[in-house]
């Protein structure tokens, strides 16, 4: 099969040709439809993310089919559509697994970072953290779901459901998604982007926001909570200053440059801050059923497999709107 293939920090990752893996007992070998590329992907690239798996897939956000099961009985089923997201594995013994916060697991493996992700024709995957995906993402559209709309619906749901007036920094392929859900439950939302970035502005009126504007403008009103998907640290103390009384702040990624110090006055008043780590498979089925409901359409590029690095690259420079997805050869 043909994979692109990250071999070191901060290096082009490189098409070569290797042998399709088999899966081994409780594992799912699936073919491979488009696979997303995310800004953590970046992250590993840049070395911002240590320890990854080299060489290494990378590719966290996969739609693909079910060709081969490792078990005798399994879940999954030959010609099954499943999405496969950032959480590989998790061990089910630890303090945080039996608490129920799986996303935590001290044993965790991750798609695309400690184990081979989706930047090829064909991956394996633990059965059990794969999600059954509805027939209408069972494309290129789909892939941006499994990880930009997961960790925004994970953010999300961190806030208090009762707040109307939302903050969104940094309007990519996360915010592009979130704004439907909230959106759809009757939510007003003031998107943030990098100044000048009149395009995701424009993007983000379209979608349904009710303000868009620079990220170092202040907001038109008082927020009632606020997620930071940028992974700019000093978008931290900028949020608490335009955030209201008991409201939330969330740091919606895996990685963020170090926040500034600021005025204790901007933090007081029960304002809270806080991070999201991950994802459990509650937060999958709960969203994907959702996204259906919605229905939740994703904005994407899409770029053959062997452009990887182009898709990287425009990801980097903020020439994608919306979702960078790569789709492999005769899928679709």
């Amino acid at each position: 099969m043909r994979a692109m293939i990250f071999e070191q920090v901060g290096k082009p990752l490189v098409l070569k040709t290797i042998p399709i893996p088999q899966p081994a007992k409780e594992q799912v070998l699936v073919k491979i439809i488009s696979c997303g590329v995310c800004r953590t992907d970046l992250h590993i690239i840049d070395g911002d993310l240590k320890r990854p798996k080299l060489p290494l897939i990378l590719g966290h956000e996969i739609i693909g089919t079910v060709v081969k099961s490792g078990s005798a009985v399994s879940s999954l089923k030959e010609g099954d559509i499943v999405g496969i997201p950032w959480l590989g594995y998790t061990c089910g013994k630890c303090k945080y697994c039996m608490a129920n916060h799986e996303n935590l697991c001290d044993n965790a493996l991750f798609t695309g970072y400690t184990i081979d992700g989706g930047f090829a024709e064909f991956t394996v995957a633990h059965e059990k953290y794969c999600f059954p995906v509805a027939n209408i993402f069972a494309n290129p559209s789909g892939s941006p779901l499994l990880c930009a709309g997961l960790i925004g619906y994970r953010s999300y749901s961190m806030i208090d459901q009762d707040a109307k007036n939302i903050g969104i920094y940094g309007f990519g392929a996360a915010a592009h998604i979130l704004i439907q859900v909230a959106i759809y439950q009757g939510k007003k939302i003031y998107a943030f982007t990098r100044d000048g970035d009149s395009l995701s502005q424009e993007f983000a009126m379209k979608l349904g926001a009710v303000w868009a504007g620079d990220s170092s403008k202040p907001s038109p009103v008082k927020l009632d909570a606020s997620i930071i998907f940028a992974p700019v640290g000093s978008l931290v103390p900028k949020a608490l200053e335009d955030s209201d009384k008991g409201s939330t702040i969330v740091c919606g990624g895996i990685h963020m440059s170090d926040i500034p110090g600021f005025s204790y006055h901007i933090f007081w008043e029960e304002r809270t801050i806080r991070s999201v780590a991950n994802l459990t498979r509650k937060d999958g089925e709960d969203f994907l059923k959702l996204a259906v409901r919605i229905p939740v359409k994703t904005e994407v590029q899409v770029y053959p497999l062997e452009a990887a690095n182009k898709a990287i690259s425009n990801l980097r420079n903020g020439k994608i709107h919306g979702a960078a997805v790569l789709v492999m050869k005769g899928s679709v």
